[in-house]
């Protein structure tokens, strides 16, 4: 210690860092170096990167105190982390160093980093926006951290049987996590259930108590996130769920253990899945728990941080920023105001005045089932104090309303918190949108039909809250470090420089027809296809040419992503082979990743029939090297990175106005892929970008797809009697020749396609997207062609780094202020 600062000592030389991998393996794993496994040497390499991570996290907190640093806290109910001994080293800069070592210690790194299992803590888009997020902060030196669950399952881990999905068991941390570090020291106390008396003060104030609450314990759990350089070393603070010794001893005093055991268990339930199933009541009511769990452990935590430094809560929001990741966390709302009114004992207004400066919102879907309703009844029976805060709220807010809109019921109606139709539901979006003072879309099209689709009484009330922030990706993971062969090339005609400021990409463009560049473009290009077949073969045993156009959907399985618009070309693709005697001018490999919802039979189904098209496809005789389909199991982080690089054609077909943004769009352009895709979410703005020229852009745009549904124009038995195409798909599906062993299987495809209440749109769309499908074909043909439109989209990737995002948010939004180190 020198003048009260924390003196960072462990030092990232090729002597120090041997001798504490070797002093992990004798004394944090208790073996001999010459017994260690490559698990064992990769945990302790990740025990020796902690040390260093852990004094350089304490020197960015005393950094962030001396500075008196207002900073952010990012409430997300999911983190898609991915493999993080990699990401370490990349961003520590250690990773050739250590290749090095590891060595000469007799081990792969690569094979150890692959002996790693991914953080089950995430599902989709969401979860890995929220872990680019944290990366961008810690690089940019911005003073921020993630709170959420640790879970100990994840949503599930995915296998095929017959064409069909199975879910099992995603024991994440069966074999540990040794870079996180446990605080049971900073656990906080959690109520649930119970009641509310009510009283009243001497000065015959109103005063509520919730009184008869159960209790559940939540444990901090930090994960390290360090920026690039790493010099700034942020967390992502994860609550476990723990029972209560408290009322566990309580019901073991009057004698029954067993109960008491069984208490336990139901408390520790919280923190132990991710996304349990709503088919039923009590997965609704552990979804809402959950909720809370995540809310309330965050806000004691800042709180308790907050009063440690003896500041007055009326500057609350002057040190402190919340940003709620789609409505999940929305409770922050109630939870704040709770505090402030029943704790704090801070006069409504001004708690109210707090908690909407504090507190900001982005909205992540246009999907009317994706924005949560809880019912009044759920919510009175775990959060009763929180219901009667949710009423007086919206008891003023509307009677703002009727001031400013005398006589409107309609809008009064709509901006409720409470729907009254049927069964009486709290809107969680309305309460993020009330009690925030920024609402933001993540595109400018998404942002836009927040405002006028989404919240128009909203917007129209406030119009000064709603706001655009376009996602981004983080570099350092989906390029730096998933695809080396490609980021050595940056590197190597650009500098460094591209890793913080992606803009530096831009001085590719002169490159673009520079033949000796072009030809190690593709050549790193080809590196990775290569991985991917290789994997391709081994995982499925698909012999694959490298040499095909790789087309690549790989996202979450839905009917608005469209992957049944993808299928039937496919089909049609196959027919016009083998039926027609028509062969593309290029051979062709489409490759399909992504979980369905388990209780979302549309999307199983599509799994299903994608396998059977496979099938079929890749034993006809006729489609020798010209034609193969894959789907590959269980789409997680570290598969991304092996198919991200690897991908020629990006699909982003959504339905037009549907999508929110897409990351998986950017991933893939950044690693010079080409998109083919709809004008939807943030495709819209990398078509912007990269040029037209370089996008593949067809079908409905957002507005002609509204028409078509609202004035219930849209006929698809039209479409099919005046497209052969379709025609020829529809029928041998109905034939079952894609489904010889299961007749009837895909009827279900041909009822819903031609349905007049199919909203999304697939036949409206086929025919403009095969034809967009021909034109990548003539293009792959001319491979200067190709690869100049490839380095493009590379190069004018810049707008679309979460290091951009980030900087929007913490200027516009939270305004909080580097820190450097």
């Amino acid at each position: 210690m020198k003048n009260g600062a924390f003196k960072v000592r462990k030092k990232n030389d090729r002597k120090s860092l041997i001798s504490d991998i070797r002093d992990h393996v004798i004394y944090s794993l208790s073996k001999e170096v010459k017994d260690a496994s490559e698990w064992d040497a990769g945990n302790a390499l990740t025990l020796a990167l902690r040390d260093r991570l852990v004094e350089r996290m304490i020197e960015t907190r005393d950094r962030y105190r001396r500075a008196k640093s207002k900073r952010m806290y990012y409430f997300s109910i999911e983190y898609l982390l991915g493999r993080c001994l990699g990401n370490f080293l990349c961003n520590m800069e250690l990773l050739d160093l250590c290749e090095d070592i590891f060595k000469d210690l007799g081990f792969d790194l690569d094979e150890v980093q692959a002996s790693e299992r991914d953080p089950a803590l995430g599902n989709g888009g969401l979860g890995r926006l929220a872990a680019c997020f944290l990366d961008s902060l810690a690089t940019l030196d911005l003073p921020g951290c993630g709170y959420g669950i640790h879970y100990e399952y994840g949503l599930f881990r995915q296998s095929i049987h017959n064409g069909y999905q199975c879910e099992l068991a995603d024991y994440w941390m069966k074999d540990g996590m040794p870079i996180q570090i446990a605080r049971p020291d900073q656990s906080v106390i959690v109520p649930l259930y119970g009641r509310v008396e009510s009283a009243i003060s001497p000065s015959g104030e109103f005063l509520p108590m919730w009184v008869d609450w159960d209790d559940i314990i939540g444990v901090p759990h930090d994960i390290p996130i360090v920026g690039y350089g790493g010099k700034t070393v942020n967390y992502l603070r994860l609550f476990a769920a723990c029972a209560s010794e408290n009322f566990d001893m309580d019901i073991f005093n009057h004698g029954d253990y067993i109960r008491a055991v069984q208490r336990k268990i139901e408390s520790e339930m919280v923190s132990k899945v991710l996304y349990p199933t709503e088919s039923v009541s009590f997965g609704k009511e552990l979804r809402l728990v959950q909720e809370y769990f995540l809310v309330a452990c965050g806000l004691r935590d800042i709180t308790r941080r907050f009063m440690a430094q003896n500041r007055n809560f009326e500057e609350f929001a002057d040190y402190v920023a919340i940003q709620l990741n789609d409505t999940h966390p929305a409770l922050t709302v109630v939870e704040l105001m709770r505090y402030l009114v029943d704790e704090r004992r801070i006069d409504w207004e001004k708690a109210w005045d707090i908690t909407r400066s504090t507190c900001a919102y982005t909205n992540h879907t246009l999907l009317p089932e994706a924005l949560e309703l809880w019912s009044v009844s759920l919510i009175e029976k775990v959060l009763p104090r929180h219901l009667q805060i949710i009423y007086e709220i919206n008891s003023r807010f509307l009677k703002m309303v009727e001031r400013k809109y005398p006589g409107d019921t309609g809008k009064m109606r709509r901006m409720s918190l409470i729907s009254e139709g049927g069964t009486r539901k709290v809107r969680m979006a309305n309460i993020a949108v009330i009690g925030s003072h920024s609402v933001n879309g993540v595109s400018e099209l998404h942002s836009e039909l927040v405002k006028t689709r989404l919240f128009p009484d909203f917007s129209e009330l406030e119009p000064e809250k709603f706001n655009n922030k376009t996602n981004g990706v983080t570099p350092r993971r989906w390029l730096l470090n998933a695809n080396p062969a490609l980021a050595a090339l940056l590197t190597d005609s650009l500098g460094k420089g591209w890793i913080t400021d992606l803009d530096e990409l831009r001085r590719l463009e002169g490159l673009a027809t520079d033949k000796e560049f072009r030809d190690r473009f593709m050549a790193a290009k080809r590196t990775n296809k290569v991985r991917l077949a290789n994997y391709i073969k081994a995982t499925l045993d698909i012999d694959i040419s490298v040499d095909s156009i790789f087309d690549i959907q790989a996202k979450r399985i839905h009917e608005y992503k469209r992957q049944l618009l993808n299928v039937l070309h496919i089909m049609h693709m196959y027919l016009e082979l083998v039926d027609n005697g028509i062969a593309s001018a290029c051979a062709r490999t489409f490759i399909f990743a992504g979980k369905a919802a388990p209780g979302y039979w549309e999307a199983k189904q599509i799994i299903k029939l994608i396998h059977s098209v496979a099938h079929v496809v890749n034993n006809d005789a006729r489609t020798k090297g010209l034609l193969k389909v894959a789907f590959l199991p269980d789409y997680r982080v570290s598969l991304a990175e092996k198919i991200i690089p690897a991908c020629d054609v990006s699909e982003q077909i959504s339905t037009a106005g549907t999508e929110a943004s897409g990351t998986g769009n950017m991933k893939f352009a950044m690693n010079g892929a080409l998109t083919i895709g709809t004008y939807d979410g943030a495709n819209i703005e990398m078509m912007e970008e990269v040029g037209k020229d370089n996008f593949y852009l067809f079908g409905l745009k957002q507005e002609e797809v509204e028409q078509a549904l609202i004035s219930g124009n849209y006929r698809p038995g039209e479409i099919y009697n005046q497209v052969p195409e379709i025609q020829q798909v529809f029928t041998a599906l109905l034939e079952n020749r894609f489904s010889p062993d299961e007749p009837g299987l895909f009827k279900w495809v041909v009822d819903k396609l031609l349905s007049d209440n199919e909203k999304y749109l697939h036949l409206a769309d086929f025919k403009s997207y095969a034809a967009t499908q021909k034109r990548i074909d003539k293009d792959y043909e001319d491979s200067n062609l190709w690869a100049g439109k490839a380095i493009l989209n590379t190069a004018r990737m810049g707008k679309f780094s979460t290091d951009r995002t980030m900087r929007e948010y913490a200027e516009d939004i939270w305004n909080i202020k580097p820190v450097y180190g």
